[in-house]
């Protein structure tokens, strides 16, 4: 399904939505008919306060917005919008470019930035890119400088084995040393190094995060280290890439094994010198950064059979860091379970349900291969979808994985799809779940986003994602 056919949660199609914010009239209807003309449905606004009472009652997929205005300028705007977690992918347009003005627009979440004066095939190609960007399901995300409260993240958990993690994280934060988080998927390495990163000294500045499995070679070297104008295909205007973007702050590397061999040489390079070359220049640009890797994978195995440089290795496990899978710390899942359970509560506006003594038996005896996010997932779907106040275990059991809930004989009261099979994909059980819980709540968009803790245009994204039909009576059968 592409862009324009898009629907929203009525019947009506749905055009890709943008705002174009620009105090100059010109330049605004230019802006905005360039765009209409390419399928995208318009709006415009010629002062930024103006567009935050609209993004009130609206929602866009991308934002175009002038840099200099009078009263609150571009960059105000964007903190505003970074204030709200605003989802639309932000582009700045500027005559007034320069990679100081473009740095902190990135930081406070601008997907990029455009010059003027605009030539429309630049900005059509600029605003697909957008839109793209923001259709991936893991595209990269960033914390901003700023006062942090340290309590954001919270790990649950009282057994040995986290205050012995949680004592790593504090041990690992006073220091400025490269840090490799390492452990199974599911168990939260992620959430381990926003931990350190805002327990550390830089925690006032940018954290920035990118996920390396999801980008193509020469995109993730672009994205690491940006570009010039013309160093490649397509490279209509320079880029500011990541390691610039945090700068005086912490680069957080997902899934750092999945870097190809000739750009894991480049990456050594920015680590031992802290210095790197946009592609297409030979300029090189000193950073001050901290790394955080992670992997759910073993490195050690990795360098043995020639997928991960050795001498890269030694730099990243300067700090390992290893977070345990749940059945090591299996006493931990009762706190886990009560503050899922809550949270869904409080997204569905209702008392939190309560757990069978079976059904919490039942938990603290399965093996959690998909590990914390799995549990998150179940009591999200057991919130939403399960009857009653009590959740039993005759509900859970079809949900899990193994030799605890292989049922053939269809769904048990309270569940809607309950068809998870041996080796079924973390992937596969987010995608059922997100299907159910729109099916349960009559395909209602907003409410089902809600109900799994996501925004909306995650959610869209996802079904998109999915390649399904867009009505929602069709969601379920789907599924």
């Amino acid at each position: 399904m592409n862009l324009a056919s898009r629907q929203s949660a009525g019947t009506e199609p749905r055009l890709p939505r943008v705002l174009v914010v620009d105090d100059h009239t010109q330049a605004r209807q230019s802006m905005a008919e360039i765009l209409r003309s390419s399928g995208h449905h318009v709006t415009t606004s010629a002062a930024a306060a103006e567009a935050l009472k609209r993004l009130d009652r609206e929602t866009f997929d991308v934002i175009l917005t002038d840099l200099r205005m009078p009263g609150m300028s571009g960059l105000d705007f964007i903190h505003a919008l970074e204030q709200r977690r605003c989802e639309a992918q932000i582009v700045m347009v500027t005559a007034h470019a320069s990679v100081d003005s473009a740095v902190e627009a990135m930081r406070h979440g601008a997907f990029d930035y455009i010059e003027k004066p605009l030539r429309a095939d630049a900005l059509e190609q600029l605003v697909t890119r957008a839109l793209t960007h923001g259709s991936m399901p893991d595209r990269k995300t960033s914390v901003p400088p700023g006062d942090r409260d340290h309590t954001e993240v919270v790990m649950i958990g009282s057994s040995p084995t986290m205050q012995t993690l949680r004592q790593r994280i504090a041990q690992t934060a006073a220091t400025n040393e490269t840090v490799l988080i390492t452990g199974e998927s599911g168990t939260g390495k992620e959430l381990v190094a926003r931990g350190i990163h805002l327990a550390s000294s830089r925690s006032r500045q940018a954290l920035v995060s990118l996920n390396c499995p999801v980008l193509s070679a020469q995109l993730l070297e672009s994205e690491l280290f940006g570009h010039e104008r013309g160093a490649f295909t397509s490279a209509d205007a320079p880029r500011v890439g990541r390691f610039e973007l945090a700068d005086g702050g912490t680069i957080l590397l997902d899934e750092i094994t999945e870097i190809e061999l000739p750009l894991q040489a480049k990456l050594l390079r920015v680590l031992q010198e802290k210095t790197f070359e946009r592609i297409g220049s030979s300029q090189s640009i000193a950073v001050d950064i901290r790394v955080i890797a992670t992997t759910n994978r073993e490195l050690n195995v990795e360098v043995a059979e020639g997928r991960f440089r050795e001498d890269l290795y030694f730099r990243l496990a300067v700090l390992p860091v290893h977070v345990p899978p749940l059945r090591d710390r299996i006493q931990d899942v009762p706190e886990l379970i009560a503050h899922f359970l809550t949270q869904s509560a409080a997204r569905l506006n209702r008392e939190p349900s309560r757990l069978d003594p079976s059904a919490e038996d039942l938990l603290l005896n399965y093996d959690w291969p998909g590990n914390v996010r799995e549990l998150e997932n179940i009591m999200t779907r057991a919130s939403v979808l399960c009857t009653g106040e009590v959740i039993t275990a005759d509900q859970l059991r079809p949900w899990l994985i193994g030799n605890h809930g292989l049922a053939d004989d269809g769904p048990t009261d309270g569940s809607l799809h309950a068809d998870l099979k041996l080796g079924l994909s973390l992937e596969e059980m987010e995608r059922k779940l997100i299907l159910a819980t729109l099916d349960h709540l009559g395909g209602h968009r907003q409410k089902t986003a809600q109900a799994l803790g996501i925004g909306v245009r995650t959610l869209a994204n996802k079904l998109r994602g999915y390649g399904l039909p867009p009505r929602a009576k069709t969601w379920a059968k789907a599924a």
